[in-house]
């Protein structure tokens, strides 16, 4: 049997969950994977949190969660519930709780659920390193538990659900101290707060693992789910990737971390945290919702006794080196170009490469295919020599000069060739086939490239089935991901290609990924599908191409226009490859939630900004007219900076 995180790799089956009532709306169990968001207005402001939680209603939140930073705004909650159920909406109310427990208090009587956050809810977060003895330790659990005790209670009486949502950049110094920055430091920082709530018979409880780095978010809600079997725990989990940005980023980053947990049946709730307005999360979380509610187990995938690699860290797939492809050579991108009519100089912009004609020389951006599938067309030009091309082996065949392409074959193809590189071969096979008598003639051939695709719906658990066979049979063949998407939406393809890709990638399954939508046969569509590639590659940590904003959805606590300082930012900084930077609208998102940035942008009061460097503050309470130029003024001090081209 395999460590088991889920019911099934091979089949798709949702994780049962105890149930827990909110309201009118129940969660876990039977019940459909839940949507909700978070309103960003002020939550003294009644009428305007009133107005933007009915328009969140109304494009399907079915949970409205309002932060309650000290006890005047959780008091105001009763308000806002009151005028909203005059108004005929039901929805229940999430009180969004950090540093304040008098404040989760109060709310718990008035509203249906209670969010807290066990790394600063009553622990330190001073990013200070403490050792702790094992009997030190212990008396700081019960100094919790004398301090989370009433709430527990007064939710126990009046039948308030509670979330324990550990986010991994608030993990306290306790956790930190004998757990480091880790999954595993996240799952317990949530637990002790839940064998808390056990001792006093309280079970109404929804948890949660959110990361704004995929594969840590992902490693740790399998960990948590992993636990709380060995516990003999089952309670809801709420799904999020935090601070995923805005955009087609902040779309495809959530899809990767919160499509990988949902393609295993792992989910009850979810949001989608972008810097846009809330209702803008609702239709996005619902499309990624949307493909489980009908998921059928489609063709029969073979059974999985046990899994062959660690699915609580990241390792890549061990692999041979083939031309570039493999070993520890970042995953390549293959552009398909298959079905164009004809190619012109100038579609090869889509695709990161650009021409002048006057000096005769082509540029590439950091954002380059590496490769581009012809099929069976030619090209009448002079490529980039950067831009390997791929043609199909009856095309190939008939070339004049081979050394400029390779070939890419069926299996039985392969198996009869007359004719094969000397230096890359790309073999197209169904998952399936890993497992037929005729995949084992090729097992020991050098110069293969697998290009694995599947026809079943289950795309994630097939293809993952695949390579995990490899990786049991010791084949190191390196392996490009394939698929190609048809009648879908360009939304629906950011969604679904993120997710059955990421999947993958976060795993460290997969040497390049090949992907299309629709025929692909035109520039502005092969320019979509590239930068969503460029994308997920991103998101799931595994080739960095641009700068990364790690901002945060923006909330009633927000100090400035997270939305328009955003894209201030992305406009100035948007070319520094590599670069992580945290926009984070107030200290309760800041320090402790950009933690894998590189540098933040907080704010620290109203009109000030404070500027970090990793966890350090470098510069205080900047006006916020002139911290936009301190931030870019830190980046050229550090070295991080360079001028656009």
């Amino acid at each position: 049997m395999f460590d088991k995180y889920c019911n099934s790799l091979t089949e798709y089956s949702r994780f049962e969950t105890r149930v827990v009532n909110i309201g009118s709306v129940p969660l876990g169990g039977n019940n459909p994977i839940r949507i909700q968001s978070m309103t960003t207005t002020d939550s003294m402001d009644t009428k305007g949190t009133v107005e933007q939680s009915i328009r969140m209603i109304e494009a399907g939140c079915e949970y409205v969660r309002i932060t309650a930073p000290s006890i005047n705004e959780a008091k105001n909650l009763k308000n806002i519930k009151d005028e909203l159920k005059r108004r005929g909406y039901e929805a229940p109310i999430i009180a969004d709780i950090h540093f304040t427990p008098n404040a989760a208090e109060v709310a718990a009587r008035l509203i249906e659920k209670v969010r807290i956050n066990p790394g600063n809810y009553i622990d330190k977060k001073k990013f200070q390193t403490t050792e702790y003895s094992e009997s030190e330790y212990i008396n700081e659990i019960d100094k919790i538990r004398t301090r989370f005790t009433p709430l527990v209670k007064i939710c126990k009486e009046y039948g308030t659900a509670m979330r324990i949502g550990t986010n991994h950049g608030s993990l306290s110094d306790r956790i930190m101290s004998r757990y480091g920055d880790t999954p595993l430091g996240m799952v317990e920082s949530a637990l002790e707060f839940v064998r808390i709530c056990e001792e006093f018979n309280y079970d109404n409880i929804v948890l949660s693992m959110k990361a704004s780095n995929t594969q840590t978010m992902v490693q740790a809600y399998r960990l948590l789910i992993k636990q709380m079997i060995v516990e003999g725990m089952n309670y809801p989990i709420h799904l999020g990737v935090t601070e995923a940005g805005d955009g087609e980023d902040g779309r495809i980053k959530s899809s990767v971390g919160t499509g990988a947990l949902l393609e295993d049946g792992i989910g009850d709730t979810i949001r989608v945290s972008l810097t846009e307005e809330p209702e803008n999360e609702i239709p996005v979380a619902k499309a990624l919702v949307d493909r489980y509610s009908k998921r059928a187990n489609d063709k029969k995938i073979k059974p999985l006794l046990e899994i062959p690699k660690d699915p609580y860290s990241y390792a890549r797939r061990e692999t041979n080196e083939t031309a570039g492809i493999g070993a520890d050579n970042a995953p390549k991108v293959i552009a398909d170009f298959s079905c164009f009519t004809e190619i012109t100089v100038n579609d090869l912009s889509a695709i990161g490469y650009s021409y002048t004609q006057e000096i005769d020389k082509w540029q590439m951006s950091d954002m380059s295919a590496d490769y581009i599938y012809l099929g069976s067309s030619t090209l009448n030009f002079n490529k980039p020599q950067s831009l390997k091309s791929i043609h199909d082996y009856s095309c190939w065949q008939l070339l004049t000069d081979k050394t400029e392409s390779f070939p890419l074959y069926s299996l039985n193809e392969y198996l009869t060739a007359e004719s094969k590189s000397f230096v890359q071969n790309f073999v197209e096979i169904f998952s399936h086939e890993i497992f037929s008598e005729d995949f084992q003639k090729i097992h020991g051939d050098a110069n293969i490239v697998l290009v694995l695709k599947t026809d079943n719906q289950n795309t994630v658990a097939d293809l993952r089935r695949g390579i995990f066979e490899l990786i049991a049979m010791g084949n190191q063949v390196p392996v490009i991901i394939k698929k190609k998407y048809s009648n879908i939406t360009q939304e629906q393809f950011t969604l679904y290609s993120s997710t059955d890709f990421g999947s993958l990638l976060i795993d460290g399954l997969g040497n390049g990924v090949m992907c299309s939508l629709n025929s692909n046969a035109n520039s502005a569509e092969s320019a979509f599908v590239n930068r969503t590639v460029f994308g997920f590659l991103q998101a799931a940590r595994v080739r960095i191409s641009k700068t990364e904003y790690i901002a945060c959805p923006s909330c009633g606590r927000t100090l400035f226009n997270l939305v328009e300082v955003t894209n201030k930012i992305r406009n100035l900084t948007e070319h520094l490859k590599g670069v992580k930077i945290g926009i984070m609208g107030c200290i309760v998102n800041g320090p402790g939630e950009m933690a894998d940035a590189d540098y933040g942008y907080v704010g620290s009061g109203v009109g000030k900004i404070t500027l970090y460097k990793g966890r350090e503050i470098v510069r205080k309470n900047i006006p916020s007219e002139k911290a936009v130029d301190e931030l870019i003024n830190l980046l050229k001090e550090d070295g991080a900076w360079r001028e656009k081209l």
